[in-house]
């Protein structure tokens, strides 16, 4: 393991470990524990691990543990499947990151966007960088066309720029989502330039995002109902749809949908006829 993915293993185990209740593992709860949730020992024990080599771990040692250590310690820490999925990514279990595009995109995957007609839909790299997009999106959000190219990143947008703020149906929930998606997404690369000089950006500019960062809570991706609240045609209940074109792993095509029984495609046709 790079030396960025063992400390952010190191510190994701002992965020996780602090979190987990002893009698959700089958442990008496007599006595003062100086400390919230499991000590290191117990987690070794429950993971079939020595306490020695758990200790290593959490210190972001040069080890490398097995899948099945892996597995053991997030059933002990009682991890969701998003967090299941980041530690084995991280300790180098879950394949390889696709590498980001370079600034732009192929020609075919914006006349795909192009065709989406009113659904707004755009294009970003595996480190969120906005690189197309199609008109119902910039009606939707006209500040993407404005953004310089440096801050054009999807991530960056939704913590600092206050029309996104003003236009996300629940923003103090809807930009948690993305930073523990985005998190969830960058762990084995938290060392590349681009993603330190970001979140370095972005602790310096948001304190939401700085609390939010240093939780290290970690989700994924799924398809489902978001709310926006537009100038123009008010409520917008649309889904939230993300593909990768199996030619162009490194980007993503992120599609809003009108939400089924919502009025959200009258009100799509209104805004970009």
């Amino acid at each position: 393991m790079p030396p960025s993915a063992r400390r952010e293993l190191a510190e994701f185990l002992r965020s996780r470990r602090r979190q987990v209740d002893p009698r959700q593992a089958g442990l008496p709860t007599g006595g003062a524990r100086r400390t919230p949730g499991l000590r290191r020992e117990e987690v070794a024990l429950l993971s079939g691990v020595s306490h020695t080599w758990y200790t290593w771990l959490e210190q972001g040692r040069e080890i490398r543990p097995s899948r099945q250590v892996v597995e053991a310690l997030a059933r002990t820490l009682r991890m969701s499947p998003a967090e299941r999925e980041y530690v084995l990514r991280l300790a180098g279990h879950a394949g390889t990151t696709p590498e980001a595009a370079a600034h732009g995109m192929p020609a075919h995957v914006q006349r795909l966007v192009d065709a989406l007609g009113s659904s707004p839909a755009y294009v970003i790299t595996a480190s969120w960088s906005i690189v197309g997009w199609n008109a119902a999106y910039e009606r939707l959000y006209p500040g993407v066309a404005a953004a310089p190219a440096v801050d054009r990143n999807l991530l960056w947008l939704v913590f600092t720029d206050p029309a996104v703020r003003a236009l996300l149906g629940d923003w103090s929930t809807d930009s948690r989502r993305f930073l523990t998606q985005f998190r969830a997404e960058m762990g084995p690369r938290l060392a590349d330039p681009d993603v330190v000089d970001l979140v370095s950006r972005l602790e310096a500019a948001s304190p939401h995002f700085r609390a939010g960062w240093a939780s290290h809570d970690v989700d994924r991706f799924s398809s489902g109902e978001r709310r926006f609240e537009h100038p123009e045609v008010g409520t917008l209940l649309l889904e939230h749809h993300q593909l990768t074109p199996a030619d162009a792993p490194g980007l993503q095509l992120v599609v809003y949908t009108a939400a089924e029984g919502s009025d959200a495609a009258d009100k799509l046709a209104r805004l970009t006829g």
